[in-house]
């Protein structure tokens, strides 16, 4: 999944769930300060992305986020395979023979 299908998907939820003008949705758009999305707004909106990268979500992964581009980035980061990861394990075997 790209960064761009991420904000995509993104901005859906921002204007379906929340109601915000798609035009305030960039990614230098503040989540509190310019988008009006409070504390209880952003574990609605975690909820709404967990289907995005298939589990569940930690919300420590998102106190440090500030803008949409920071959900982006984080979201990012999550879909990468960890180390040790099965598809990690798969490639390197493959890579071995």
């Amino acid at each position: 999944m790209t960064e761009q299908d991420i904000f995509e998907r993104l901005r859906s939820i921002l204007v379906e769930t929340f109601d915000i003008a798609p035009d305030r949705i960039t990614p230098q758009a503040r989540l509190y300060e310019d988008l009006d999305i409070d504390s209880i707004d952003a574990v609605d909106l975690i909820v709404q992305l967990k289907p995005l990268v298939g589990r569940r979500l930690q919300p420590e992964a998102f106190k440090a986020v500030r803008t949409l581009q920071d959900v982006v980035d984080a979201l990012q980061g999550l879909l990468q395979p960890a180390p040790g990861d099965a598809a990690d394990r798969a490639r390197s075997s493959t890579a071995e023979r």
